[in-house]
């Protein structure tokens, strides 16, 4: 993790914090910076001033928990924020855990398959951290299917998101989900700094989507466990959809990911249709399968090839 990675987010969180949401004293006058002071800072973590600087500057090598989690109460930052700042801290560890740099997981034990497969009133995923979809239920598929019709069987949200101009029809909310998907890549990278795939998916994605690149200066983190998507989906029109996220506690780098409507409302009605479409869908391109899901195992080089997005 670069030092310039920790001095951008001390730096923004600082800049985002006025004397008075701070609970200090304003005395008139005009101040040169729009947030709070390195030495504000200082005094409200009960730091040196000196001390401070050097984190700012990018060192957080041997700061302790204490530390950590006193500057981050004066930073204010929330749960999301204050992980990412103990995973930035870790990072600079000059020995990285055992098998840090592993790639992401392609595949899926075949109980979870069949658990997906299960859920046939929910539309399901399971995804690694670099959002790749490496096993659905098919209404997951269905729901996803121009992800799916545009990257391949095991799609890429982020490029996706960012690299194929249908996601800006498919997602009601573009601009509220980049910035959030955004936020949780720098939450997974931080969380994962020595993983070569995450660390190249970002640097695709700065080269190719300048919205990408705006986003991710932002320095924004944030945890994507639950919410409410809004879609339309081309063969069934609007959808408005509950989602919930679970680790998986056997396979700590992925996550079960479920969207479902709300009874009785005209995503419901849309969501039904949307089942009936995947199953003839299925019917049409899969006649003789007997399992919807088989042969979805793709090697670790399929992942990492997908068509380029359009």
């Amino acid at each position: 993790m670069e030092r310039s990675d920790v001095r951008d987010f001390l730096v923004t969180r600082r800049d985002r914090i006025s004397p008075e949401q701070a609970g200090l004293p304003t005395f008139g006058g005009q101040r040169r910076v729009k947030g709070l002071r390195r030495e504000e800072v200082a005094m409200l973590a009960g730091l040196s001033v000196d001390y401070y600087i050097r984190l700012e500057r990018g060192n957080l090598r041997g700061a302790s928990r204490q530390v950590l989690d006193a500057l981050a109460n004066a930073l204010q930052l929330d749960d999301a924020e204050r992980a990412h700042l103990h995973n930035l801290a870790a990072a600079q560890d000059p020995h990285p855990p055992r098998g840090a740099r592993n790639a992401q997981p392609t595949h899926v034990r075949d109980s979870v398959q069949r658990a997906l497969d299960a859920m046939d009133g929910a539309a399901a995923y399971v995804r690694n951290r670099r959002l790749d979809v490496i096993a659905s239920n098919l209404l997951g598929r269905a729901l996803y299917s121009p992800a799916f019709d545009e990257l391949g069987p095991v799609p890429n949200l982020y490029r996706f998101t960012f690299l194929c101009d249908d996601s800006r029809t498919f997602f009601r909310d573009w601009d509220r989900l980049a910035s959030d998907c955004v936020a949780s890549l720098r939450l997974e990278v931080g969380r994962s700094p020595h993983d070569k795939g995450l660390s190249d998916l970002v640097g695709e994605l700065s080269v190719h989507s300048p919205d990408f690149r705006t986003l991710w200066a932002s320095q924004r983190v944030v945890q994507m466990k639950k919410g409410t998507k809004r879609y339309h989906h081309p063969a069934v029109g609007e959808l408005e959809l509950s989602f919930d996220g679970f680790d998986l506690v056997a396979e700590p780098c992925l996550r079960l990911n479920v969207y479902s409507p709300e009874p009785a409302t005209t995503s419901a009605q849309n969501f039904a249709l949307l089942a009936t479409w995947a199953a003839s869908r299925e019917a049409v391109t899969n006649p003789l399968a007997t399992n919807p899901q088989e042969d979805r195992h793709v090697e670790a080089a399929e992942v990492d090839h997908h068509p380029r997005a359009r």
